[in-house]
């Protein structure tokens, strides 16, 4: 099991930027997938990113490409969001997440069992 601790979340205004970080213990994180995933109220948690284990793939989703970009420090046993051009909708808790399965899976909840705790993004207009 790999234990997940968010921070970075704050309120900012639209345009602006905010970087997200999740610390991992556990001795699984490098051989972890890492994701992170959203969900605003009464909505469903929504993909956002997801990087390899190894931090050679990423992948994105749809309503973030090109603004949002997720890295990883094996060494620090760190995943981080960072994210640009950031619009009102983007608006949610953002949780970051460890899974073992392949990268066909990545873009569902289901594929991770590790979550953190979530941290909250404002975006002001």
């Amino acid at each position: 099991q790999v234990q997940l601790v968010e921070s970075g979340g704050g309120l900012v205004r639209a345009g602006g930027s905010l970087r997200l970080s999740c610390a991992a213990s556990g001795r699984t994180f490098t051989s972890a997938a890492m994701g992170w995933f959203r969900q605003a109220p009464a909505k469903e948690r929504e993909f956002v990113a997801a990087i390899s284990w190894s931090g050679s793939s990423t992948y994105y989703g749809d309503s973030v490409k090109g603004r949002f970009t997720i890295s990883r420090d094996n060494a620090k046993s760190t995943v981080y969001l960072h994210m640009n051009s950031l619009k009102t909708e983007d608006s949610a808790v953002y949780y970051c997440a460890a899974g073992y399965r392949g990268s066909a899976y990545y873009t569902r909840p289901s594929a991770f069992g590790s979550w953190g705790q979530g941290t909250q993004v404002t975006v002001s207009s």
